[in-house]
């Protein structure tokens, strides 16, 4: 199987897996809201932030350590299980003491209790980085599929019961929680992994001297990617970071799970051609062509289609979030390319231009930031969709050097997909605007109506990417004739 054919299939997978554990989760966050109230999400921002933040320590690199190996043993497996257990439980003892000074930060003393449950998610997850970068290694999505989907399930099922007994914001931290516990489970009963009793201090410090560029890369991303609700909170209201939070959790679930499909699947593929820069090159070609053909129309249809989906399924308390939601897939656009550009340096070992990158591209972030706050909330939504697009020609700087791919040969691969979407999507936009119909019948007519005509554009334009994706799906479909 080619290493196209294969990442795309790993692709659809994990896009499987993520959607549907996400669609669910997406049901689940649209019934909550009906019984919870933008505080409560809001008391919920303030503390992911450190929740991410204990999470990066305990991972600290070594699951991208262990997907780039090229013969990892069992030794080397062990010794990343060990050490994200013993990081695991550093993590949690620093944010339990740090609880009370959180809490003062943002003078919310609710905060102590919430913080030092909900980080116990952390000790969860240690027990499940090792098998998530082993089926990684695999692009073996499947049986991940076989873990999140039911663990995203029943934990939805608790957080709803706890929030119609009016648990208030428990009822998140117990979806989180019980997500995080019950993957780890499901994963373990599989029985794809056993640790044993070894420990390597050289293949540590191996994974970590890759590891650890990665953990400072995530560190300093999830700081300032959190700076947006730490400031929202601070300066405007809780309410506000609620809402602010609540569109950005609907754009996590919907939106940045297919980037992490990308990321998930094109990461351990490429690095099998870490060392033929010309295949690389052309493998990394290709993908950009078809992940935005199929990732941009996705992203438009849905930020134009957004009143649709708040007036049927949310309160008049959330509509606010609305327009938030529009402006953060915007701004989302472009993350397809952010993530594969940096999968190139983790490919070819370039962590430490990881890091420059990442110091770069924040230190701009908080500039436009600092700027952006004073034009209220709308201002610092615009400011990312600014900080998105200048962060891209600050990613393809090394892609070029590395790989000889130029943002003008990647203009020219992505363009004609996101002009044609952008296009289709304006019109429907203003389709719904001047209709005035049963609401559900327009969201379907409009889907139907929106990818019916991108793809017929595509097939008339003759569209590289969709000749790809045509000769992909031909090929898969030959394979799976001849197996018969």
């Amino acid at each position: 199987m080619s290493l196209t054919l294969k990442t795309t299939t790993g692709i659809l997978w994990n896009m499987a897996e993520l959607v549907s554990r996400r669609g669910v989760q997406v049901l689940v966050t649209l019934l909550l809201a009906y019984f919870l109230s933008p505080e409560d999400f809001g008391l919920v921002a303030m503390l992911t932030v450190f929740l991410a933040l204990g999470t990066t320590l305990m991972d600290s690199g070594l699951k991208q350590a262990l997907i780039r190996l090229k013969t990892p043993n069992q030794k080397d497996f062990a010794t990343a299980f060990y050490a994200n257990i013993f990081l695991g439980l550093v993590a949690y003892v620093l944010l339990f003491v740090s609880a009370p000074l959180i809490a003062q930060f943002y003078q919310e003393p609710r905060l102590i209790d919430l913080i030092r449950v909900v980080s116990l998610a952390i000790l969860f997850s240690s027990f499940q980085t090792v098998q998530v970068a082993t089926l990684s290694r695999e692009l073996n999505f499947k049986a991940q599929l076989k873990a999140n989907l039911p663990a995203s399930i029943l934990s939805g099922i608790l957080a709803i019961v706890l929030a119609y007994l009016d648990f208030g914001v428990w009822a998140l931290i117990s979806q989180m929680l019980a997500s995080v516990l019950l993957i780890s489970i499901f994963l373990w009963m599989q029985r794809l992994w056993r640790p044993t009793l070894e420990f390597s201090k050289q293949s540590l410090v191996e994974m970590y001297h890759f590891g650890y560029k990665l953990f400072l890369s995530s560190v300093i991303d999830t700081v300032f990617n959190s700076l947006y609700i730490i400031v929202i909170a601070k300066v405007f209201s809780i309410a506000t970071a609620g809402l602010y939070f609540f569109a950005d959790r609907i754009k996590e679930m919907v939106v940045m799970q297919l980037v992490m499909a990308i990321q998930n699947v094109t990461y351990p593929a490429l690095s099998t051609k870490q060392d033929d820069l010309v295949q690389l090159k052309a493998s990394y070609k290709k993908l950009v062509k078809v992940m935005t053909f199929l990732l941009f129309p996705v992203f438009l249809f849905f930020a134009a289609l957004s009143p649709l989906i708040f007036e049927m399924f949310l309160p008049d308390k959330w509509n606010e979030a609305n327009l938030y939601l529009q402006l953060m897939i915007i701004a989302s656009l472009l993350i397809p390319l952010h993530s594969i550009n940096l999968n190139i340096l983790k490919v070819l070992g370039r962590s430490d231009l990881f890091l420059l990158l990442e110091i770069a591209k924040k230190t701009l972030l908080a500039l436009i930031l600092f700027i952006s706050i004073d034009y209220g909330i709308i201002g610092v939504l615009i400011g990312q969709i600014v900080q998105s697009v200048l962060g891209y020609f600050i990613n393809t700087y090394f892609t070029k050097r590395l790989i000889d791919y130029t943002i003008y040969d990647q203009f020219k691969d992505f363009l004609p997909g996101l002009v044609l979407s952008g296009l289709i999507a304006g019109i429907i936009y203003f389709l719904q605007l001047e209709l005035d119909c049963i609401p559900v019948v327009e969201l379907i007519s409009f889907s139907v109506l929106a990818f019916s005509l991108y793809f017929l554009g595509a097939y008339l334009l003759r569209l590289h990417a969709f000749e790809l994706i045509k000769d992909l799906l031909e090929k898969k479909f030959k394979k799976k004739v001849d197996i018969s």
